[in-house]
């Protein structure tokens, strides 16, 4: 079974408002008041203006989109995230910035390697977008971030 996500989660109004000015960009709830963007093909080539390589060690945060989610953030703390999984195996990453500066990250769990006591990458930022876990899950799972394999499926 695979998952792969790619996508901007924030505050649900601040990103349906962010995500005006970007015609490609859709917007999807996901709880506890946040909203998530997937990272479409369509969204990375409206924002990427020819940049070919991942920001901050991501593989779909174009130079400058990062600094355009840098600037979303003077209203509140933005994460990006990245979770890809095969068969049970994978990787993370994930910042956040805040106040136009990255405040978390940017946060990385390669294939095989274990989870940080504090959490995985994803759950770290979301965290810190103050999603609350409740017994037995953790932030990942507590705004149902599987409950699509694949981050285009999030707007279908």
């Amino acid at each position: 079974m695979a998952y792969d996500l790619k996508a901007v989660i924030a505050e649900e109004e601040s990103l349906r408002r962010a995500a005006r000015d970007l015609p490609a960009a859709r917007t999807a709830s996901i709880g506890q008041g946040l909203a998530l963007m997937p990272m479409t093909r369509a969204l990375f080539a409206s924002v990427a203006h020819g940049w070919g390589g991942g920001a901050l060690g991501f593989s779909r945060l174009p130079e400058p989109f990062a600094k355009t989610v840098a600037a979303w953030s003077a209203g509140g703390p933005v994460a990006y995230a990245e979770a890809e999984y095969f068969g049970g195996v994978g990787e993370q990453r994930a910042a956040v910035w805040e106040g136009g500066a990255v405040v978390l990250g940017p946060l990385r769990v390669e294939e095989g390697e274990p989870f940080p006591p504090d959490g995985g990458p994803v759950s770290r930022a979301l965290r810190r977008l103050g999603v609350v876990a409740g017994p037995g899950e953790d932030e990942f799972s507590a705004v149902g971030l599987e409950r699509h394999r694949h981050g285009g499926a999030w707007i279908a």
